[in-house]
């Protein structure tokens, strides 16, 4: 079996209970697509209409706040899905931007395949339900840590629970996605370098 192909396959199976041959056969339907750094993988006012399972790479959504400033969504590693779920299911211009932070590669499905399949293969339907609520139990956890977590809670957190965030993005980036400052996170980073 092609190595691409058992890739997508195997994260499949890993998601729900599939038999390989209905997974191989959901794999083969993904179309493989690479970026390089700064690459635009969404941009606002587009609808987003590609679903991308990362395989390699690191990316990050984000928008614009009133003032005009950057605001760090959510970072994406391998693995990891990667499209604006309000704007794919909706059809509705994207408030978000997607862009590639390192060279990147995937696989990806347009929202008229990805219908197909869940019409088509009743897995997939199950599939897709998993990774939506996957998606949604991790942003209710952030938006929660938001309003009853410490900045440096967030950033202990962060730092054990995806620690390639600090090798693949810029401090800025970080610090918009923890809700702090540049200086704010400086000094969270000194206090922990020191313990």
């Amino acid at each position: 079996m092609d190595s691409d192909i058992q890739f997508l396959a195997s994260y499949i199976k890993q998601t729900i209970s599939i038999e390989p041959e209905k997974a191989i056969a959901i794999a083969s339907k993904f179309r493989k697509k690479e970026w390089v750094k700064g690459d635009v993988f969404l941009k606002e006012g587009a609808i987003s209409d590609e679903y991308l399972l990362l395989e390699r790479g690191f990316m990050r959504s984000y928008l614009f706040d009133v003032d005009g400033n950057e605001i760090t969504l959510n970072f994406f590693s391998q693995k990891t899905p990667v499209f604006e779920v309000g704007s794919f299911f909706q059809r509705i211009p994207s408030q978000e931007n997607m862009e590639a932070l390192t060279d990147a590669a995937g696989w990806v499905l347009s929202f008229n395949e990805l219908n197909g399949l869940f019409h088509a293969i009743p897995e997939f339907r199950e599939f897709g339900r998993a990774v939506l609520v996957k998606g949604f139990v991790a942003f209710k956890n952030r938006t929660l840590s938001m309003i009853n977590k410490t900045a440096d809670q967030r950033y202990e957190a962060l730092l054990y629970s995806n620690p390639e965030i600090f090798q693949n993005a810029s401090l800025k980036h970080i610090a918009s996605y923890l809700g702090v400052t540049d200086t704010s996170l400086s000094r969270i980073r000194k206090k922990f370098s020191q313990k």
